[in-house]
């Protein structure tokens, strides 16, 4: 496990918190928010699992060179239509696609590509569509949504593509690589 600046930022803001909680309102409520903590990492834990597996498979049965071609630097437009149709597929919250999102970008997935994805995950997604938004808003709006929110993951993912070749957004190498 490597630790890093975000992590040690987080870690931090967790301390002073936890100190700040028990300075105001005492080790009884500082207890209550470790119980709730655990009881929400129990919660998320089996999503983050089957997350962090689909990650790690995907990067197993899709080869690095067939990634970077259908989804890295040269993959075009093409690129970004596969990562708008994989992401609007995918089904779960943050701890689904995320693990998705980092398998992918460590297997050689270039930024606009990952951008499309997580955007048409967020706007696109055809289970939230289904499951949440036809049921509670109705087919007129979920359609006027739907379609308002088509061509966004890909105006994203060309906006990114050009921000990854400014010097001030380079990203780090691929993790892993």
């Amino acid at each position: 496990m490597k630790f890093d600046g975000t992590d040690f930022i987080f870690i931090g803001f967790a301390i002073c918190l936890g100190a700040l909680c028990y300075a105001t309102t005492g080790a009884v409520a500082l207890r209550e928010a470790l119980v709730q903590t655990m009881s929400l990492l129990l919660a998320i834990l089996p999503q983050l699992a089957g997350g962090l597996l689909i990650g790690g498979l995907i990067k197993q049965l899709i080869s690095k060179d067939k990634i970077t071609a259908l989804l890295g630097a040269n993959s075009g437009m093409r690129g970004l239509f596969i990562a708008t149709t994989a992401g609007s597929l995918t089904p779960g919250g943050p701890f689904m696609s995320f693990p998705i999102v980092f398998a992918l970008w460590t297997a050689g997935a270039e930024a606009g590509a990952l951008v499309a994805y997580v955007t048409a995950w967020a706007l696109l997604g055809f289970v939230k569509l289904v499951v949440w938004e036809l049921p509670l808003m109705g087919f007129e709006f979920a359609w006027i949504r739907f379609l308002v929110s088509l061509p966004l993951p890909i105006v994203a993912g060309v906006l990114a593509r050009r921000l990854a070749r400014m010097r001030a957004f380079q990203m780090k190498d691929h993790p892993g690589s």
